[in-house]
């Protein structure tokens, strides 16, 4: 996937980052960051959805994931150079669920406290959900790719995300898509063709 790879490389070398932080290495933490932040970001703006896009945005949630990873670094142990991708998805499902239940229990009380913006924070809620990410909306690959994630079917851009941006093994993917290893790695192939396949299309004159 040529738009992929350029636009979110995976990151090899967080493992000496990680133990530089863990050491007391503050400066370290902004490496993972920068490392990182692209991937998260693409995977949070997928996990948000259009709806609650509405009520927050990427950089917000994308910011109070790290800031917890940062907080929480010493529970993380290394596992393999996707772990640490897989661990600040689940920080970041946790991130959204908690700012979902807190824009519910403000509903129910007849609040209206808007969520923080970037481009407007002090805006009425719900946010403007046409005011773009600054990370997604500032890099232009990115851009290219999420148009072409929102051409594929459902089930071939979430075994995309799951595999090359959540960086899950084919085991994995599996299990998280409850069918069996044959047939987890034949959608990645059969989503991938179709992305390729996008992007050859988006450079014919």
């Amino acid at each position: 996937m040529r738009v992929y790879y350029s636009a979110v490389a995976a990151p090899t070398s967080s493992f000496g980052l990680i133990a530089r932080v863990k050491a007391g290495d503050r400066d370290a933490f902004t490496g993972l960051f920068e490392r990182h932040k692209s991937r998260l970001a693409v995977l949070i703006h997928y996990k948000l959805g259009a709806e609650v896009r509405r009520l927050m945005e990427v950089d917000d949630v994308l910011q109070e994931t790290f800031l917890e990873a940062f907080r929480d670094m010493d529970s993380f142990q290394y596992q393999s150079p996707g772990s640490f991708q897989r661990w600040l998805s689940r920080i970041a499902d946790h991130v959204i669920a908690d700012a979902v239940r807190h824009h519910g229990r403000q509903r129910r009380a007849g609040e209206a406290v808007p969520f923080r913006s970037h481009s407007n924070p002090g805006g009425p809620e719900p946010a403007d959900s046409r005011t773009p990410s600054r990370i997604l909306g500032e890099r232009e690959d990115l851009q290219a790719l999420i148009r072409k994630l929102d051409g594929l079917p459902e089930n071939y851009r979430q075994a995309i995300l799951l595999a090359k941006v959540e960086g899950l093994t084919t085991a994995e993917l599996a299990e998280r898509l409850g069918t069996s290893r044959e047939a987890a790695a034949l959608l990645l192939h059969r989503a991938i063709r179709r992305l390729r396949d996008l992007e050859d299309k988006a450079r014919r004159p």
